[in-house]
């Protein structure tokens, strides 16, 4: 056990702990799966897995709780797997390193997981502390929420009887989520040909490192900078002044993450040399100075590299870089019935150089509106078509829309108010969640999503506020004794 088993609550603490100890990269929750069935098995809890993985736990009510209605709380198991460059880590083998750090918890150099993992250990507590009030309870743990919503696109019949559902996968304490943006990923294929590396040719490694980061729903209105979007840049400018050819691009990893890395192998004709690099002072000097104040901690470097056997077709390198450099990224359109929220976003996720002279470039598409996702969608299509890419679209998921005269949010804000003296904040987010899935298999549902304070998730900076896990632990149970 961590020095996190000493916070308050323990109990939501030390499911917490235990949680960080499995292995659960998306598509890859074996372990945990094993975990939550042997922890239904020790604490003598019926349980039930359906056919895609998702696990359901049911408590019956408390003594004299047995007419309320039933009630769901659902988180997903699966976590981002993001890292450091510099740190030496197997998220599919290795344990998460929770330390301490004054008022939040994180992980040392790696994601935390609180993303969901806090939302977890609160539904197992839940099952559990004796002295939680409840009506009829159970408890569901998705798979695969981060990279496809495939549990929640697959969801056995039957998994669920409960009237209400809360949705523990929130991120802002005194906030209450009762709506969400739908979303769809946007892939394109570019094809290229092998031509042996220019010998008259002077060779670079660039790289930029250091951005923060982030959620691409939750952080995509706070001007995080895209790594992928500023290498792209530099390689655009330099290819149209000195004929660049480029090996190899790596930049980004998962799809609902702002990327914070890229680097790139190219080089430039040798007589070009001096040249190049006083242009590349200037350039990294003229985007430090325009990322200065959203990105503080901001870095582009240059360095020699050894001439690669290969570099790709020109024509095939003039066709990503303007494709990168030309789509649409960041947000679109802000929401005029929401005065602050975001109605639609677009990020540029990925760039992959794959084994069989494949380049595959991953964005993803937000929006609160169905047809403005549709539109922001078919803009970026339209961008990756133009350069020769071949497109295709994920499945997609749709939003929820908000029910603001909802029961279930009525008790949520009174027990809010009660426990704290405080009107809580009551909105819709940006960022996906699985409701709107659920909604279209029980549509009788009526939802409310709240947590603790999260910050920098999907990124190695991601914490989990202290002070705010008693709240989160008080409010659930408040909710659940009055429902």
């Amino acid at each position: 056990m961590s020095a996190i088993t000493t916070l308050e609550p323990r109990i939501v603490w030390e499911q917490f702990d235990a949680i960080t100890q499995v292995p659960r990269p998306s598509k890859k929750e074996g372990k945990i799966i094993e975990f939550l069935i042997d922890f239904a098995r020790r604490h003598d809890i019926e349980y039930a897995k359906d056919a895609t993985g998702n696990v359901v736990m049911r408590k019956p009510a408390t003594p004299g709780y047995e007419d309320h209605p039933g009630v769901v709380l659902q988180s997903h198991m699966d976590m981002v797997c993001e890292k450091n460059s510099d740190v030496e880590f197997d998220f599919e083998r290795d344990a998460i390193r929770p330390r301490i750090d004054g008022g939040w918890v994180r992980a040392e150099g790696t994601t935390l997981g609180a993303d969901c993992g806090i939302g977890m250990a609160a539904a197992l507590a839940a099952l559990i502390d004796p002295a939680v009030q409840h009506g009829p309870l159970e408890a569901l743990f998705t798979v695969d929420e981060e990279t496809g919503l495939t549990g929640a696109f697959g969801l056995g019949a039957g998994m669920l009887t409960g009237k209400y559902l809360i949705n523990l996968d929130s991120e802002d304490e005194g906030e209450l989520f009762i709506g969400c943006a739908g979303g769809i990923d946007t892939l394109a294929t570019f094809r290229y040909e092998e031509q042996p590396a220019p010998a008259d040719y002077t060779y670079y490694t660039a790289r930029v490192s250091d951005l923060q980061g982030g959620h691409s729903g939750d952080d995509i209105d706070k001007g995080r900078v895209n790594s992928n979007r500023a290498l792209a840049r530099l390689l655009w400018s330099a290819r149209k002044r000195f004929g660049l050819c480029l090996s190899h691009f790596d930049g980004g990893n998962l799809r609902n993450a702002i990327p914070r890395e890229a680097t790139a192998l190219f080089g430039v004709p040798a007589h070009s040399k001096a040249e190049f690099e006083a242009f590349y002072e200037r350039f990294a000097a003229d985007l430090a100075a325009e990322f200065h104040f959203r990105e503080p901690n901001f870095r582009i470097s240059l360095a020699a590299a050894p001439q690669p056997a290969t570099v790709i077709d020109a024509t095939t390198l003039r066709n990503l870089l303007h494709a990168v450099v030309g789509l649409p990224n960041g947000v679109v359109e802000m929401s005029f019935a929401v005065p602050g929220l975001v109605e639609t976003s677009t990020n540029l996720a990925s760039v992959k150089f794959e084994p069989d002279r494949r380049i595959v470039v991953t964005t993803s598409q937000r929006s609160s509106v169905e047809s403005a996702k549709e539109a922001v969608m078919q803009a970026v299509e339209a961008v990756f078509e133009l350069a020769g890419a071949e497109v295709v679209h994920s499945d997609g998921y749709p939003g929820w829309t908000p029910n603001p005269e909802s029961h279930l949010l009525d008790i949520t804000v009174g027990a809010y108010r009660r426990l704290f003296a405080a009107e809580p904040k009551v909105r819709a987010i940006h960022a996906g969640l699985e409701c709107g899935l659920f909604l279209e298999k029980y549509p009788h549902l009526e939802m409310v999503s709240f947590g603790p304070t999260l910050r920098g998730v999907h990124s190695p900076d991601e914490r989990l506020e202290i002070a705010t896990v008693p709240k989160f632990w008080a409010l659930l149970l408040e909710t659940l004794r009055t429902l």
